[in-house]
């Protein structure tokens, strides 16, 4: 445990206070996006950012409301419910799901979604926030029904263009991409957008739709008690929320680590951040997670332990008590042009520039999955993504088991050829009687029906068969199964198994699922030499 100096304490607090002004216009920004107004993502900054720093398991981490997180949010309040309060208790069965992960020890477990699919899905969502902005950068109010019913809007948009929003939305993009990343550190490029585009709204170019006042004071408890049916109804919506929020948190967790040299808690980290997300669903929040950018801010600024994350939250809070009044004039084009530039750093640029050299079947998982994600919904995007990417890793399982089985004949006067008491030249030179199987590796589902295929025709040709699994490492039930399946064609053939080199787990699957209480117990062997005793014995030779 790192001792809290004055040293440790001055950067904490200055990592705090330049956390909080970089996240400040993101989370305005977000609230707004979500239709529950700006308060709303004030709530989730305060309530996510303060529990995931006292609670989680990543010391620098800054968390609060993000830009999947919200969207993911607003495509539930779209689809899964009728009335916010339906959609803050999806937002704490969230959180909840998210604990339950964490206590579980599986969390972990979430590192393991394919990397293709969170890229598609991240970019997916980049391009949502980008594309469902034009109508605000146009002066006009967002559309529902995301890309799609603003494709719709566009060309109404167009008609009555705000010609004073677009250019406070261009003043507000272009600031946050020029603003150099050395200076961010004392001026946060997303607050200096907000003050440039602000005071272009309220001194100049007028007339311009703007956010208005937001309540001020604590928000009020919103505790309902939903019925089972809608409980049961919630409960997918509420699984992908989670599981978004555990892959944002904990890359975020990596990302702190890569920087201090430390490692993060994964199972502590997802409490924290479910802790934070029941606590902002209950009091009308957004949902959030780890945030790249105020977590990278926040070690760049000195801090180092999870007191300015909390001091953040504080901050965030005092903002609130006393904002009200003074986020009135700040117009909607602002903030489209801070999102704008928040969607653009989302999309995995470095992975599209080399699509052409993806694999076909990567190639797919990721175009379908962000087709999904763009078009249709998030749910659906990332359930689909993780069938077709399972389904692609299976196949590739499929030919690495495949590429371990071998099956040989095995010439009777090459095989008996060590045995004194028999005359090997005897034998015909093509006799082929015993025929072995070696079963290497791991072998699953993925390959069991090829293993079949491949190798129940072989099997018929040999009057005895040797299943040689002392290369196997690991086998399941399905593939189990099939060897069982094996062993009764060869039965079918008035051919005789014999089992040889079972080890570790091996035995233990197959013991139980009865495979082997065909075989008697004197040809299932060690080794080659007692294998070819065996052999004998059957052969009556």
């Amino acid at each position: 445990m790192t001792k809290i100096d004055y040293q440790t304490l001055r950067g904490d607090i200055s990592g705090g206070v330049t956390a909080t002004f970089v996240a400040l216009p993101v989370a305005l920004a977000l609230g707004v996006a979500s239709g529950m107004g700006a308060a709303a993502g004030m709530y989730g900054a305060i309530a996510v950012g303060f529990f995931a720093a006292v609670f989680g398991g990543t010391r620098t981490r800054i968390s609060g409301p993000t830009a999947p997180m919200t969207v993911a949010f607003v495509v539930i309040v779209s689809i899964y419910t009728s009335n916010l309060t339906e959609a803050l208790t999806v937002v704490v069965m969230a959180g909840l799901l998210q604990v339950l992960l964490g206590l579980s020890r599986i969390g972990r477990f979430v590192a393991y979604t394919p990397r293709v699919v969170i890229s598609a899905f991240m970019s997916g969502i980049g391009i949502i926030i980008m594309v469902i902005h034009i109508l605000p950068v146009l002066g006009s109010a967002l559309a529902p029904g995301g890309v799609i019913g603003t494709t719709r809007a566009v060309c109404e948009a167009v008609e009555n263009v705000n010609y004073n929003a677009v250019a406070i939305a261009v003043v507000a993009l272009v600031v946050g991409v020029v603003w150099p990343r050395r200076l961010a550190r004392y001026l946060p490029g997303p607050l200096l957008s907000l003050v440039a585009g602000t005071m272009l709204g309220v001194f100049w170019l007028t007339n311009v739709p703007v956010i208005g006042r937001i309540p001020n004071g604590l928000p009020d408890l919103r505790l309902t008690v939903p019925s089972v049916s809608f409980l049961v109804h919630a409960l997918v919506p509420a699984l992908i929320l989670a599981l978004l929020g555990s892959v944002d948190s904990l890359q975020t967790s990596l990302v702190a680590d890569s920087y201090k040299g430390t490692r993060h808690n994964p199972s502590r980290e997802l409490v924290g951040q479910g802790v934070g997300n029941m606590v902002s669903g209950l009091f009308g929040g957004l949902p959030g997670a780890g945030s790249r950018t105020g977590t990278v801010t926040n070690i760049r600024a000195g801090g180092e332990t999870p007191v300015s994350g909390a001091l953040y939250a504080i901050l965030m809070l005092g903002l609130l008590l006393g904002l009200g009044r003074y986020v009135v004039p700040i117009p909607h084009a602002v903030l489209a042009g801070i999102l704008m530039k928040v969607g653009w750093d989302i999309v995995d640029w470095r992975l599209l520039a080399r699509v052409h050299r993806l694999r076909r079947e990567h190639l797919l998982v990721m175009l379908i999955t962000l087709g999904l994600t763009v078009f249709v919904d998030l749910v659906t995007a990332v359930a689909i993504g993780l069938i077709v990417a399972g389904m692609v890793h299976a196949r590739q399982l499929e030919r690495l088991a495949l590429d371990s089985v071998v099956s040989v004949p095995l010439l009777d006067r090459t095989f008996f050829s060590g045995e004194e008491d028999i005359d090997v030249a005897a034998f015909s030179p093509d006799s082929a009687r015993v025929g072995q199987v070696e079963l290497g590796g791991s072998l699953t589902v993925a390959s069991s029906h090829k293993l079949a295929s491949v190798i129940g025709a072989e099997i018929k040709d040999h009057e005895v068969v040797i299943l040689d699994f002392s290369g196997a490492t690991y086998l399941d039930d399905t593939a189990a199964r099939v060897i069982g399946q094996l062993m009764d064609i060869a039965r079918s053939e008035k051919a005789e198994c014999i089992v040889m080199g079972l080890s570790g787990l091996v035995p233990r699957t197959l013991n139980a699922l009865g495979i082997l209480k065909h075989v008697p117990r004197h040809r299932i062997v060690d080794t080659m030499d007692e294998a070819r005793q065996a052999a004998r014995g059957v052969l009556g030779i």
